[in-house]
């Protein structure tokens, strides 16, 4: 009990703010919520404080995690160390935005993502926007038509970013050549079309 208080103190207040931080791993962190939650005992109430946080190395990897301690910047270590054993990839477009629009669900979160043009920038609320940032993901847009609640939202979020999938990826699994993803050997026909219309 004594040594909690002592563990991180400077950084966890710093980080409970909205701070992010970068260790030496290059992943870094941000705190998306906190709140003190409270358990009956016999002898009355015992207060801890549950932390929500998301990390990433800003080149495509993302991990959302929880923690629960009697302090915060111990609830924040846990939260941090879930999140790194639980991180996904996800394939972006240029190194900056999705290859196409999607939707997550989770509960009752209800998340649209949608891929956007360059100098977009992020356009998003509080969670997500934390989870774009630690992904590394620079232009996007997104909304949430659900819950309001953090936690809903990010896991709605990780939902519908495992639903992400790039063209090469796709073109694997289905036993063909990217192009012909998109119908390009359709455009051959396209001059006998012309023909017939000219004669026309």
């Amino acid at each position: 009990m004594a040594r909690e208080p002592r563990e991180g103190g400077g950084r966890g207040r710093d980080r409970e703010r909205g701070g992010d931080r970068e260790p030496d791993d290059g992943i870094i962190d941000k705190l998306v919520t906190i709140n003190r939650v409270a358990k009956v005992v016999k002898g009355g109430r015992r207060f801890a404080f549950a932390a929500l946080v998301v990390v990433g190395d800003q080149k495509g990897r993302v991990g959302y995690g929880a923690g629960k301690a009697r302090e915060v910047p111990e609830a924040i270590r846990k939260a941090t160390e879930r999140a790194k054993r639980g991180m996904i990839r996800v394939p972006m477009k240029e190194g900056r935005t999705l290859h196409h629009d999607v939707t997550g669900h989770f509960g009752a979160g209800n998340v649209i993502l949608r891929s956007a043009t360059a100098g977009t920038g992020i356009i998003a609320g509080g969670p997500l926007r934390a989870v774009f940032e630690t992904l590394g993901i620079g232009d996007v847009v997104a909304k949430s038509l659900g819950s309001r609640n953090p936690h809903n939202m990010v896991k709605a979020a990780f939902a519908a970013l495992q639903k992400c999938a790039s063209p090469r990826s796709v073109a694997t699994r289905r036993g063909k050549k990217v192009p012909e993803l998109f119908g390009r050997r359709d455009v051959p026909n396209a001059p006998p079309a012309q023909e017939a219309t000219a004669n026309a």
